[in-house]
């Protein structure tokens, strides 16, 4: 409801659910607190008029800095709750599975906020599995550790300003790609916008370096697509200096030519940046302890997890969408064997791509369908067709986070997600996933 009566003033009072978020700046000759002023004048009569009444008690009025969703927003930028933070700090190491859930999902509510938040709690949710027997390690403490130490030491990601370009920095190591968004603000400082980060696959630890860098490339571009899809020249920095012909280069390697498609969307050049000085990507791409966890091979179907709805008691805040998913669900199926075959079947079919697939998918390979670059299933011949997810950890994690925690989903428990998320999406054992 509040949502559709601010509509024609979403430019500057944005809302999320029943909470108003009023933003100005100075223009048109007036100054940021007369703007505010008439802006707040224009919410009210709307409220007038429509009877949404607001609690005075939580109202702030022109304040420099609001709470926002566990997050404080300001002219500077973002930064977390410090209260939340010092107390996820001071929480006592957990003696059983129940006190490290609720510290999971205390910790996960502001996991954007720190590096590589997933591999770091990879050996933590190891323990929160039902045949997990409960033995705290030296590993178990690490990542406890590394948790409470990268969130008190959280950066104030920089607003992005759409009038400025946005260089990003990536790299790849043996066991992990890294990238970040960047901007210069004012003052000509560099700041960091947002951070990604993930593990390599088994198949991609088999890339040879060139690939891998490439593939760094590949999922930034893919992670901040809406701030780099457009007409402004932005920089790639990598410290791989082939890479500055890469993308024009006529002796690509297969895999390299099927990105090339994605990358000629973006207008960028690339720069050569030694490790030393590519200082940010290359520590996201090269924590030790990616090595050790995260080892999902292609049908390991039973041994997923959801880093991001791993806790009952407190729900994950939501991170922006900044892909369609339908793209990153098409870019996905060529990392999946299974599904990549079956789509090599489906566009040509023939007894030899009928052979490649596995008993289970030539029994149901009647069932899937190509629509519009996305792989369907249908559970029964008479079902309407739903979209398959290949095996990826963080994108399944995500699609879980849209329907559960997004704010269309308004928090949904897990049965009403899972019967909200398969209505349209499919892939094997889901309910387990949504569960955990």
């Amino acid at each position: 409801m509040v949502s559709n009566l601010l509509r024609p003033y979403r430019d500057f009072a944005p809302s999320y659910f029943d909470d108003i978020f009023i933003h100005s700046r100075a223009a048109g000759g007036m100054t940021d607190v007369e703007m505010h002023l008439q802006h707040m004048r224009q919410v009210f009569e709307v409220m007038r008029e429509n009877k949404p009444y607001a609690n005075l008690k939580k109202c702030i009025f022109c304040a420099p800095e609001i709470p926002v969703l566990g997050s404080y927003v300001c002219t500077e930028g973002v930064r977390a709750d410090p209260e939340k933070i010092e107390a996820i700090c001071a929480w006592p190491v957990p003696q059983d599975q129940k006190q490290l859930r609720q510290w999971l999902g205390l910790a996960t509510y502001l996991h954007y906020y720190s590096k590589n938040f997933a591999a770091t709690i990879r050996p933590l949710s190891q323990l929160l599995k039902a045949d997990a027997a409960w033995a705290w390690r030296p590993e178990h403490q690490t990542g406890f550790d590394a948790v409470k130490t990268s969130l008190s030491t959280a950066p104030v990601f920089m607003l992005p300003d759409h009038s400025k370009p946005f260089p990003v920095v990536c790299d790849a190591s043996d066991f992990a790609i890294g990238c970040a968004l960047m901007q210069f603000d004012d003052e000509g400082r560099e700041r960091v916008i947002s951070y990604q980060s993930r593990q390599l696959k088994p198949t991609e630890r088999n890339y040879p370096v060139h690939d891998k860098e490439l593939l760094a490339m590949r999922y930034a571009l893919i992670k901040f697509r809406v701030y780099l899809l457009g007409e402004q020249t932005f920089a790639i920095y990598t410290e791989h200096a082939s890479l500055r012909a890469a993308t024009k280069s006529p002796h690509l390697s297969q895999r390299a030519m099927r990105w090339d498609s994605l990358f000629s969307e973006y207008n960028f050049v690339v720069h050569f940046k030694p490790g030393k000085t590519n200082i940010l990507a290359d520590a996201l791409s090269r924590r030790p302890d990616y090595v050790q966890s995260g080892r999902h091979a292609v049908g390991d179907e039973d041994d997923d997890e959801c880093a991001v709805c791993i806790a009952e008691e407190v729900a994950a805040v939501e991170v922006a969408a900044t892909t369609p998913l339908r793209d990153l669900i098409s870019s996905a199926y060529e990392s999946d064997a299974a599904c990549a075959e079956m789509i090599k079947y489906l566009r040509d079919p023939s007894d030899m791509a009928r052979r490649r697939l596995s008993a289970r998918s030539r029994a149901r390979v009647d069932r899937h369908q190509l629509e519009g670059g996305l792989l369907t299933y249908s559970v029964d011949r008479a079902d309407p067709p739903r979209i398959v997810v290949p095996l990826d950890d963080d994108l399944r994690a995500r699609l879980i986070h849209e329907f559960h925690d997004a704010p269309s989903g308004g928090h949904l428990g897990r049965e009403k997600t899972f019967a909200s998320l398969s209505r349209d999406i499919y892939w094997p054992h889901m309910y387990k996933w949504v569960r955990k």
